[in-house]
């Protein structure tokens, strides 16, 4: 498969598991009605930040997979963490879910930095592409946390 097919693969794996969640939980969105803390973005940023997150994501796996550096650890990690993300919103949004979705945040927190760290030993570039990812789900934790704090 040639290097540009690997890319796109990638890259279009994690914005379709990303935009396809958004499309099954546009409905139930109710961030505008939540009581934010200080520091919470408009929600429009979201998913422009999420997109970029999802490319980044794909470019970094690509780096690997072009290089023939994946193997089932780094696929594993991906492809799990990829997951948890994914059905994060729905815990947070769908179900309401808003104290386990912060233990459920968190899980992706750890599997994020493991990530890093499994993508870094293979190549350092796609360890560190994944750097804002692991920013943003920090960022997303303390909204998650003291949104359940604020709306119970």
């Amino acid at each position: 498969m040639s290097n540009f097919k690997i890319y796109l693969k990638s890259i279009l794996i994690p914005v379709l598991i990303g935009g396809i969640v958004g499309i099954l939980i546009s409905k139930v969105i109710d961030y505008n009605t939540l009581i934010k803390p200080l520091l919470a973005p408009p929600s429009i940023l979201f998913p422009i930040v999420w997109t970029i997150l999802y490319i980044l994501m794909g470019i970094s796996y690509g780096i690997l997979k072009t290089k023939s550096l994946t193997d089932s650890k780094i696929n594993q990690i991906y492809y799990t963490q990829l997951f948890i993300n994914a059905f994060w919103p729905i815990l947070f949004f769908y179900l309401k879910l808003r104290l386990f979705s912060f233990i459920w945040i968190i899980l992706l927190d750890i599997l994020i930095v493991i990530m890093i760290v499994q993508f870094y030993q293979k190549n350092k570039t796609a360890g560190l592409i994944q750097i804002p990812y692991l920013l943003w789900s920090l960022f997303a934790t303390y909204l998650n946390f003291a949104i359940y704090l604020l709306d119970n």
